[in-house]
């Protein structure tokens, strides 16, 4: 006969054993060092900008961040290697616009803008316009009706065909009625460089390249991509000053995961970066590179991307860009 002492031991046991499962599978996240994948050569901007957010976020989150930079198919073989990976928030990417809301609908990849879950949306920037000193028209309105009173005779300069800049430019130019040709270059710096040399009539990109010669007065910048206005360039129009306030497009930068990363990890990461990007620390930097330090969670992001994925689509699909899918 077994002893009621013993009995009572084991279902003692059990029932410790049974109460301290729970426990041992709420591993605590993270408790490894954490992935992320650039899908840019290093030095880029967004090389750069998802360094500084991982350095900042390894304080909250107690471990390493290993940045892994992995270029190729304008952003997507280094989207295609996050989501091959296990999505338990090991393994996360930096990203720009294009690879997330442009890649997938002109070329054949494996994701789309639903197979990922943004963490954060670190920053935004508008795309700028700008013209010479001796332009016939500088205020926003006026350069419109310049371009608009004159069907293709002026140039804008962009970053390739279906970037980013290109379809900023034919969504708002397509709206507003105009007809401008636009001139691909491999980003910013080639087409700052074919403004100086005046090979384009207009300069399409990013703030920081073109700021100098706008503040020593041989450029002018009339128009914005932006909803607002800018407070570094306060004279550029913006979207909603000419009426079209749905046409918006922001450069931006944000940092990912798979969209099946339990919610708890994505919760976790999601604080970290937060923290991260609207911090002292990346704020400064954001302000320096003409950028907008917003720090926006998962879901703020979420919606900003798939708008943007709606209208982009729009626009390929206009200019004839839109992948095969047979």
């Amino acid at each position: 006969m077994v002893k009621p002492t013993i009995v009572a031991g084991v279902a003692a046991l059990s029932a410790a054993l049974v109460a301290a499962t729970p426990a041992r599978a709420q591993e605590k996240f993270p408790s490894h060092p954490i992935e992320l994948i650039v899908p840019t050569a290093p030095g880029g901007g967004t090389d750069i900008a998802s360094r500084l957010l991982a350095s900042i976020a390894e304080g909250t989150l107690g471990q390493k961040i290993l940045v892994v930079d992995k270029p190729g198919a304008g952003g997507a073989i280094g989207v295609e290697t996050m989501l091959q990976a296990k999505p338990d928030g090991y393994t996360i990417a930096g990203v720009w616009n294009s690879p997330i809301t442009i890649t997938p609908q002109m070329f054949k990849v494996s994701y789309t803008v639903h197979s990922i879950v943004p963490i954060v949306l670190s920053d935004v920037s508008p795309i700028v316009f700008c013209v010479p000193k001796g332009f016939p028209r500088t205020d926003g309105k006026q350069f419109i009706q310049e371009l608009r009173n004159h069907p293709n005779k002026y140039t804008y300069g962009t970053d390739g065909v279906s970037g980013t800049v290109h379809l900023a430019g034919a969504m708002i130019f397509t709206s507003l009625g105009v007809q401008a040709r636009a001139i691909p270059y491999g980003g910013a710096g080639e087409t700052l460089e074919a403004f100086l040399g005046k090979s384009v009539d207009i300069y399409g990109g990013s703030i920081p390249p073109i700021l100098p010669f706008v503040e020593k007065g041989s450029a002018k910048c009339p128009l914005v991509t932006s909803e607002k206005r800018n407070p570094t360039l306060p004279g550029a129009a913006s979207v909603s000053d000419l009426g079209i306030p749905q046409d918006q497009t922001v450069l931006w930068h944000a940092i990912i995961a798979p969209a099946s990363i339990p919610t708890g990890r994505l919760k976790v990461l999601e604080r970290a970066f937060q923290q991260a990007a609207r911090s002292t620390k990346y704020q400064e930097f954001a302000k320096k590179e003409g950028e907008d330090a917003v720090g926006w969670g998962s879901v703020q992001a979420r919606d900003v991307m798939e708008k943007e994925y709606a209208a982009f689509g729009r626009v390929i699909q206009s200019l004839g860009l839109a992948k095969n899918t047979k």
